[in-house]
């Protein structure tokens, strides 16, 4: 089976992004590590968790440039309930990102498609979505 393993993504600031990543992807099971002035996100009990699936790295480009948003790019995590994705998207924001669309329900993607948007600090998307059948308030 292919499967998406791991994803890199730029900063120009490590220590700004990583808040941001920290404040978003922790609460959603991941472990943070520290590698070679990289922050590293990593599903727990996973044989090969630095090869994900799932892996998030967070550095400097590697050909020294700038790091620059990728217009039409979007990463999405799937989140178990609506409280923690509006929690997160919080945390999110509370951290240094920017609000994309706050949470709700999207119809045009499926009644019970949740979701909520946000930019790192360098401006890169990022998806919160949730398919939970529960509908609160």
């Amino acid at each position: 089976m292919v499967m998406l393993s791991y994803i890199t993504i730029g900063a120009n600031d490590i220590a700004r992004s990583e808040r941001f990543y920290t404040a978003v992807l922790v609460p959603l099971g991941y472990e943070k590590t520290e590698e070679n002035g990289a922050a590293i996100y990593t599903l727990p009990d996973l044989p090969d968790r630095f090869n994900g699936p799932g892996a998030v790295y967070v550095n400097k480009p590697f050909d020294g440039r700038e790091a620059t948003v990728g217009n039409g790019s979007m990463i999405g995590f799937r989140v178990p309930t609506h409280a923690q994705l509006r929690a997160v998207h919080s945390a999110g924001l509370a951290a240094g990102g920017t609000d994309e669309g706050a949470p709700g329900f999207r119809a045009q993607y499926s009644k019970n498609f949740f979701v909520g948007y946000l930019r790192d600090p360098v401006g890169n998307k990022l998806a919160l979505f949730s398919t939970a059948e529960d509908r609160p308030d």
